[in-house]
């Protein structure tokens, strides 16, 4: 059995105990994690009575290449809302049917319910979340290794790039010469806009890199993530450039001490909820908690961003085999900001660090 169809399995039989004849799979990552489809354009139907991926004509060769021999592919025009009823009434006649409803607007939905009911009206249709996210949230062997060949990658352009320096360079240059890093180690792409923010810009979280040169005695954030067989890795360091001003400098070690604080926290069986509180309490009794607005991590797979969330809102208990990333950060308008972010797989007993680039050591102060 393939890593597609064993993961089908395990769909079909949460669809069983969820009393769900199929699940239409609209969301292109999951797609993917199903049955392999790597492309702009499918829709899967994954049910007990049948397992159908369906896209268009740029991808007939391709799609057909790609997928498992027990799943249909069926071929046709860019609008695939007439062949998904068809395939949904010809695999679960009479049945009841969830769509993802995360990733289908209200109108969108309404259309596929009335195509659907045209093909077969006994046909239940019914909103569905999270049903594929969750077997998502444990990575197997297989995309352990990919997620550990991205973060290498990453390491590597990196340490290229400031090997070369950052002082009198664009922020901009900087991210397009860690970008060519990337595609020259191997990477299919970053696995997100690269941020590279120098002295006051680093107070914004997701700046965007422009045309400020980098000077001396400042801070700058480089959060960057590349892709290896369509997983994604997700890192940031903040480098000093010279003799940093006390704020900043205490700033840093303060982050610095509520990372390494958050690492060793990881393990089985803690919520995302206490995990963040570990670093956000730390950074709160040194009177900068107003500073660190944003969670502590977030999931991190085909998708650079998916479940679990690591935060105070978080409501999963981490297990093992779930990747993560542990990222305080520290923001201080108009003088810089501070982030730290390591990416790691939680194991049986903690946490096995996958982001292995230098942080700096800038100060001894302690909270």
């Amino acid at each position: 059995m393939s890593v597609f169809a064993e993961r089908r399995a395990r769909l079909r039989a949460l669809l069983a105990e969820g009393e769900l004849s199929a699940l239409v799979v609209s969301h292109l990552p999951n797609v993917r994690y199903l049955t392999g489809y790597i492309g702009s354009n499918a829709v899967a139907v994954i049910g007990p009575d049948g397992e159908r991926v369906l896209t268009d004509s740029r991808y007939a060769v391709s799609a057909r290449e790609q997928v498992d021999d027990e799943v249909d592919v069926v071929i046709g025009p860019g609008d695939l809302t007439a062949d998904l009823a068809r395939a949904v009434a010809a695999i679960a006649p009479g049945g009841r049917v969830g769509l993802e409803a995360a990733y289908t607007s209200m109108a969108r939905g309404a259309q596929l319910t009335a195509r659907i009911a045209e093909a077969d009206a006994g046909i239940e249709v019914t909103p569905e979340v999270g049903r594929v996210e969750g077997l998502r949230l444990i990575k197997d062997e297989d995309e352990i290794g990919a997620i550990v060949r991205a973060a290498d990658m990453v390491d590597v352009a990196l340490a290229d790039v400031l090997a070369e320096g950052l002082i009198g360079r664009a922020e901009r240059d900087v991210a397009f010469a860690l970008q060519a890093g990337l595609f020259r180690i191997g990477a299919e792409g970053p696995s997100f806009e690269i941020i590279v923010a120098a002295g006051p810009n680093g107070a914004k979280p997701h700046a965007v890199p422009g045309s400020r040169v980098i000077g001396e005695g400042e801070l700058v954030v480089i959060d960057l993530g590349a892709i290896a067989d369509g997983y994604c890795s997700d890192m940031t360091r903040t480098v000093p450039t010279g003799q940093l001003p006390e704020a900043l400098a205490r700033a840093y070690d303060v982050c610095a001490q509520a990372q390494r604080a958050a690492l060793d926290a990881v393990h089985p069986g803690v919520t995302c909820a206490e995990l963040d509180a570990v670093a956000r309490d730390l950074i709160g009794a040194a009177g900068l908690g107003d500073a660190f607005g944003h969670g502590l991590g977030h999931g991190v797979g085909l998708e650079i961003h998916e479940a679990p969330r690591v935060s105070r809102e978080g409501t999963e208990t981490l297990r093992p085999g779930m990747v993560v990333t542990i990222e305080p950060g520290i923001y201080l308008e108009g003088l810089g900001g501070v982030r730290i972010e390591d990416l790691v797989v939680v194991t049986d007993d903690g946490a096995r660090v996958l982001s292995h680039s230098p942080k700096a050591a800038i100060s001894s102060t302690t909270v």
